[in-house]
């Protein structure tokens, strides 16, 4: 009887290994190794203590949400850690999903974190989640084509030198998650915000304030309105739009940094490449770049939580934060590893350390899902904005998904 028993756990059942705890991690794929590698570093590190099973996820961030919920919802005392997106803390902490970290783990996790990632971690003043890798999108643009933009440089100022030229801005304007992403940075730039009183979770407040939300929305408006525009905007995701920004007839690209090391395959292109801070959508006001990156969040259906919490720990050390970065192509929360990443690689280190310190996440709130939806829904096809009216509507949408009345 003992064999099947033991056969169960290999599945992802509680259990260990060898009569030590087993720690089962449920994270999305990842190519390059890198969480591998984190796993055989801590279960080396805490030999006799635990030992962490990976349990993968699908690649999509989509489809990793619907099968780690499914479990929490059934409260499967199986999934200890939980490899998770920075927009699910809310969703996954109001809904008693997640064990929060004890306040001298807190502490710890917390030193040296940038700003963004550490807000994205956090919950009505608790940390539910271990800050580990991040990302932030940077403004890029290329060198032949057009000047080196300045320091305040805005987004009208992208398009109209894109369109006094000839050429094409390229960003993601399908109706999926990363128009979200785009338009939470523009509203976040603009003064604006989605939510009113965080700290309040499911009892907080849709603010979406009418002048930062027409502004973010005329941003949008201008560029889908304008020669810049590339053909295939409304479907552009961030693969397409850097496939596009490669062939050439683009001056800028708003996207994640995964492009460097894509344009090396592009003769020339890479050094054509220059970089810049996210531009602004109102002159003199510093632009709040996206956030995105995930943290380790601990199920509180787990059995393990003292050990959850040193393995979480273990997790996000700095020599795993580096492999993530250059192994993962995935930016560190440290502050302090930026002065020691591969400059090869990151040759755009300070910036991105900059941007994702000032970075704006998008609303910590238990209805996110359906925020993003509503987003999503109202605002593609860009050129379908009419910034007074869609505002009002994206505000009375944003209110029934808040109170889930909304059927979206």
């Amino acid at each position: 009887m003992t064999a099947p028993v033991l056969a169960a756990c290999g599945q992802g059942g509680s259990g260990s290994v060898n009569g030590v705890p087993r720690l089962n991690w449920y994270i999305g794929a990842q190519a390059g190794g890198w969480i591998e590698d984190a796993i055989a570093t801590c279960n080396t590190q805490n030999k006799g203590k635990f030992v962490i099973k990976e349990q993968e996820l699908p690649s999509r961030a989509t489809d990793q949400r619907e099968q780690i919920v499914r479990r929490l919802a059934a409260n499967d005392s199986s999934v200890d850690l939980i490899g998770m997106d920075v927009i699910w803390t809310g969703e996954f902490a109001n809904a008693g999903w997640l064990y929060p970290f004890p306040d001298a783990a807190k502490a710890k996790l917390s030193d040296g974190v940038l700003k963004g990632p550490l807000e994205s971690a956090s919950y009505q003043g608790k940390l539910y989640g271990a800050p580990y890798t991040s990302n932030t999108q940077l403004l890029w643009y290329r060198k032949s084509l057009v000047p080196a933009p300045a320091k305040d440089f805005t987004w009208n100022q992208m398009v109209d030198t894109a369109v006094a030229k000839h050429l094409r801005v390229q960003i993601q304007g399908a109706q999926a998650e990363s128009m979200t992403v785009t338009f939470n940075a523009l509203l976040e730039s603009a003064g604006g915000s989605f939510v009113t009183d965080t700290s309040k979770g499911a009892d907080a407040k849709i603010s979406l304030a009418q002048k930062p939300t027409e502004t973010a929305l005329a941003a949008l408006k201008k560029l889908a309105d304008s020669s810049a525009a590339d053909p295939e905007l409304n479907t552009a995701n961030e693969d397409s739009s850097r496939a596009a920004f490669e062939k050439g007839g683009s001056g800028y690209e708003i996207n994640y940094p995964f492009i460097y090391p894509s344009a090396a395959a592009v003769k020339g292109l890479q050094k054509d490449i220059g970089w810049a801070r996210f531009p602004e959508v109102v002159a003199g006001k510093p632009s709040k770049p996206p956030l995105g990156g995930f943290n380790i969040g601990i199920a509180s259906h787990s059995k393990h939580h003292d050990l959850d919490v040193a393995a979480a720990q273990c997790i996000v050390q700095p020599k795993n934060q580096l492999d993530a970065a250059e192994k993962g192509g995935n930016p560190p929360t440290l502050s302090s590893l930026y002065d020691k990443i591969d400059k090869k690689q990151y040759p755009f280190a300070q910036l991105l350390r900059q941007s994702i310190n000032d970075a704006a996440p998008r609303p910590t709130t238990p209805a996110y899902n359906d925020i993003s939806l509503a987003v999503q829904e109202t605002l593609v096809p860009l050129a379908s904005i009419n910034p007074p009216k869609t505002a009002a509507k994206l505000r009375d949408l944003a209110k029934l998904a808040l109170n889930s009345e909304a059927v979206l």
